[in-house]
């Protein structure tokens, strides 16, 4: 992309010139990624709930096992706990699933055997 006003090579979606400061009208803005609260679909043991939390919160989701765990080991929380995953497995939205791409087998070069 070019400033409009110095016609200086710039970065595609800039909003501002970084030579001349003029404001620029880039075409295509790219909207900003936000993180949804899904169920897990590829770090799941039941229902993938406990692995959509850590995901969201970026944890590993061995913590929010042995949390969720410890919780329905207390001897208040026990239904609460159950319930908790209950609806929120009906409640979050399935992940959708990660894109299998294989590499490409390494290239080796052949050798001729002597005859």
């Amino acid at each position: 992309m070019h400033c409009r006003n110095c016609q200086r090579d710039i970065a595609e979606y800039s909003n501002f010139c970084y030579f001349c400061g003029a404001r620029q009208h880039a075409r295509y803005a790219e909207p900003p990624m936000s993180k949804r609260l899904m169920r897990s679909s590829g770090d799941r043991k039941i229902g993938g709930v406990c692995g959509g939390i850590a995901e969201y919160f970026e944890i590993d989701s061995t913590v929010v096992r042995i949390i969720w765990v410890l919780l329905v080991l207390m001897p208040v929380p026990i239904v609460p706990a159950f319930l908790g995953y209950f609806v929120a497995w009906l409640v979050m939205p399935l992940a959708p699933y990660p894109v299998y791409q294989p590499e490409p087998p390494p290239v080796t070069p052949h050798t001729t055997q002597p005859a």
